[in-house]
């Protein structure tokens, strides 16, 4: 029976009786029939009646009757469950992003910008319970998404991010990126708040220290992980336009990243600096991330019972009085 268990599966023991039951009734069935001696059967042995050979029919509808009571005992029932889901600690989340002209280089498949954005966006289809914002930084910084539960504007707005100096000045100001992110989270009322801050490169531009930016962080509660995104060594970065179409020049430059201020931070905040030197590392880093700040789901489930013993009780029922009534009547001479 699909979909349909048991309440009482030990009652199925009961079946090794039936085996004794028919044993018994054939060991008997001599004792509870009439019996008549005589000198010869001779005149007798093809006498038999057709109601004759159908007595043993009673004893089948037992047998039905008594497997019928024994399935209804077992408590056969369908199930239908249904699940309630509510958060009891969502999260906030703010991803800074880097999109200096630097983020073009080559060292990332197709760019470090192409590459982190398509990984961000895996992790932020993967935070089904929690909000999350964007700011993107430069030499400046601007809250490009603000703090939402609204995953396909945050995709939308990640999808469309790219390098333009008409917007933001060119450098790299992680001390305003990552106050710019703490100035969204800092008034929020969840139970854990978040940066994800990403640079590849040092702090050049803007006015803000990092240092100064990472101990309001602490001050706020706001745990950050700083990423650290570009090869080892040498990498090809854009240095000019071509002037004929416009395109990006590349030529190999050395990757030079402030680790020791990214750690600081993120030491500062109790967060965790990583290293992505390549798209699989990368893909790593968030996965890691994403197992690091888990969101705990309190779900409940509704059980809806069908029970379906009903039936074969009134099988066993019908056979039982079905056998009692041709007992007394049609096989009343035979028993």
């Amino acid at each position: 029976m699909t979909n349909v268990t048991f309440l009482h599966p030990e009652f199925f023991w009961l079946f090794l009786a039936l085996p004794l039951a028919i044993a018994w009734y054939f060991f008997k069935r001599k004792e509870q029939t009439a019996t008549l001696k005589i000198s010869s059967i001779r005149p007798f042995q093809n006498s038999g009646t057709l109601l004759a050979k159908l007595r043993p029919l009673l004893l089948v509808m037992r047998l039905l009757a008594l497997s019928a009571i024994i399935v209804a005992l077992a408590r056969p029932r369908s199930v239908d469950v249904s699940a309630k889901s509510r958060v009891t600690k969502g999260i906030d989340i703010v991803m800074a992003i880097d999109v200096s002209g630097s983020m073009l280089a080559r060292d990332l498949k197709p760019n470090r910008l192409e590459a982190l954005k398509r990984v961000a966006s895996k992790f932020i289809e993967d935070r089904v319970n929690d909000r999350i914002g964007l700011v993107v930084y430069a030499g400046e910084s601007y809250t490009r998404t603000p703090v939402t539960s609204d995953k396909a504007m945050v995709q939308q707005s990640l999808n469309t991010i790219e390098y333009d100096d008409t917007v933001l000045a060119d450098g790299t100001g992680i001390g305003v990126g990552l106050a710019t992110a703490i100035n969204r989270l800092k008034d929020s009322k969840a139970k854990s708040r978040i940066i994800i801050l990403l640079t590849d490169g040092v702090n050049n531009a803007g006015t803000i220290d990092p240092r100064m930016a990472a101990d309001i962080a602490k001050e706020y509660g706001i745990k950050v992980y700083t990423i650290g995104i570009g090869t080892n060594g040498t990498a090809p970065f854009p240095y000019a336009k071509d002037p004929r179409n416009g395109q990006f020049l590349f030529r190999n430059m050395p990757v030079e990243i402030d680790e020791n201020l990214m750690k600081e931070i993120a030491k500062t905040t109790e967060g965790k600096y990583f290293r992505a030197t390549s798209n699989k590392k990368l893909e790593e880093i968030y996965t890691e991330i994403n197992k690091l700040e888990t969101t705990e789901v309190e779900e409940k489930k509704y059980f809806n019972y069908d029970e379906k013993f009903k039936p074969y009780v009134l099988f066993a029922l019908i056979l039982l009085g079905l056998e009692m009534l041709l007992k007394n009547t049609v096989f009343r001479g035979f028993l």
